[in-house]
């Protein structure tokens, strides 16, 4: 028999709030489930893998990217499938997966739909289940603080994307798989697990989250006029084409700047640093999808 957990930040919303949760649970006949409650996205992990060690085997997640990649990243490995609640802004796993924006529907995809085994990104050590950025997209995602996307909900991107564009590009060299890929002055680096990224862009077209490879970007973008023309590329997913991307993938890549550098996982921001690891921790969480259409 099933057994079901929930992790949820508390201040996030969707639909009804938690007591609509609650309910919709109990009308499917999980009355009781073992329930976690967390202030902040932080203190998310040690509930996860106490839900894990209480017996849970499918486990809910209320609550944003951040939550979210901090429970993808506690549990990974672990004989538990992962069901998205996507109570965030972005809500990128659930967008590239499909999980509908609405609570009763997504809570259907976690009790009835199929089960994938998933790759996910490795960055410093630290795992991500969309994608991983330093420099440009990284201060943008820094910026919309929770305030200000409460306020403006997406919109919060668009601002701190274009105060994030007057960033000095820095010297970066990476190496894929052990051969050296780019060396040069970029702005961003983006790692993709899964293709769309904030926002609804579609960076990675061809991106596959069970092929054991990272996409791999990067943009040499200097200023404001160049960055719009980046986005307008990526908007209509053509930004291989463009002369200010170079897009690879691989299994393995290191990036080293010449100084240290904001970077996020999934949205959420991390202290800066110089050097960084990626890899891909291959078929290390399962979650819940919508079921495929019969043809």
């Amino acid at each position: 028999m099933t057994s079901v957990a929930v992790i949820a930040h508390k201040y996030k919303t969707l639909d009804g709030g938690l007591v609509e949760l609650r309910q919709v649970l109990a009308d499917r006949g999980f009355p009781d489930p073992l329930w976690y409650e967390v202030p902040k996205s932080r203190e998310a992990p040690k509930r996860a893998r106490q839900a894990v060690a209480d017996g849970a085997d499918l486990l809910f997640i209320w609550g944003g990217d951040g939550t979210i990649q901090r429970c993808v990243d506690a549990v990974a490995g672990e004989a538990v499938s992962l069901a998205i609640l996507p109570a965030g802004t972005a809500n990128l796993l659930a967008t590239n997966l499909g999980v509908p924006i609405n609570l009763s529907a997504a809570v259907d995809v976690g009790l009835h739909g199929d089960r994938r085994q998933l790759d996910v990104g490795v960055l410093n050590g630290e795992r991500f289940a969309v994608m991983a950025g330093v420099g440009f997209d990284a201060i943008m995602m820094r910026d919309a603080d929770s305030e200000l996307k409460g306020r403006f909900g997406r919109l919060a991107y668009v601002w701190t994307g274009v105060r994030a564009t007057h960033m000095t590009s820095r010297n970066v060299r990476i190496e894929i798989d052990g051969k050296l890929w780019f060396k040069g002055k970029a702005s961003c680096v983006l790692l993709g697990q899964m293709g769309t990224l904030a926002a609804g862009i579609c960076a990675f077209p061809d991106a596959q989250p069970d092929d054991g490879l990272l996409e791999v970007g990067v943009v040499t973008a200097k200023n404001a006029l160049q960055w719009a023309r980046v986005l307008s590329r990526l908007v209509v997913g053509d930004a291989n084409d463009s002369p200010l991307t170079q897009m690879g993938r691989g299994s393995k890549v290191n990036i080293r700047l010449d100084r240290p550098t904001t970077f996020e996982l999934d949205g959420g921001a991390r202290k800066a640093k110089k050097k960084f690891r990626a890899s891909v921790d291959r078929g290390a969480i399962t979650v819940c999808v919508p079921k495929k259409e019969k043809e």
